[in-house]
């Protein structure tokens, strides 16, 4: 056979061979393409079925609500206010005086009302916010604890105050209800930022 017919052969099979490569190539690495995509979509599916989030809130003076704000914009939770019936003034939060929120604090059955209806169900877990008074949580979360079943619930608190820590106030709703699931919860002073809030949430890997 003529040389230059055998060398024109070969160079058509390694053509051939060649394109029958880079299509091999290119099949596996579109499987691979499409096997990392199906599992982002599961990643994404995943994060989208997470357990709804409820941040419940009592706040006085706009304080508490604040955090609970950029709780909501961390968490994409539903954000709920716990609404009293009589609404507290500024008379009724004169603490150096015989005002009324002294006078609930230092009462053990003290259970102000709560104005709207809240429904827990479909929260898993519950971001708990309140103000300090006397050193504790205001007796109207209380309420919202007798009202509403926590049982098997996480809940985690967080509370601002001038300067009162947050253990004292978990203490007591550790105790009020022990089948709740109590998380370590945390104090914000009047001036945190929302970057303090988001550290808070990535740590706590919900």
């Amino acid at each position: 056979m003529n040389k230059k017919i055998i060398i024109t052969i070969i160079c058509i099979l390694a053509i051939i061979i060649g394109i029958a490569c880079y299509f091999i190539f290119m099949g596996k690495n579109n499987k691979t393409n499409i096997n990392t995509e199906n599992n982002k979509n599961i990643t994404d599916n995943n994060k989208t079925n997470n357990s709804k989030i409820g941040i419940m809130y009592f706040s006085a003076t706009g304080n508490t609500e604040k955090i609970a704000k950029y709780i909501k914009e961390e968490t994409n939770g539903d954000l709920i206010e716990i609404i009293p019936k009589e609404k507290y003034t500024s008379e009724d939060l004169a603490y150096n005086n015989d005002c009324r929120a002294n006078r609930e604090q230092q009462d053990e059955n003290a259970r102000p009302e709560i104005e709207n209806s809240i429904d827990i169900i479909k929260y898993d877990t519950i971001f708990l916010g309140y103000p300090i008074w006397w050193g504790d949580v205001p007796k109207i979360i209380l309420t919202f604890i007798d009202n509403n079943n926590l049982d098997g619930k996480v809940v985690i608190p967080f509370c601002t105050s001038g300067s009162t820590g947050i253990l004292q106030s978990e203490n007591t709703l550790k105790t009020y209800n022990k089948n709740m699931n109590l998380q370590s919860g945390r104090r914000f002073s009047s001036s945190a930022n929302k970057e303090e809030i988001s550290s808070w949430i990535k740590d706590l890997e919900i």
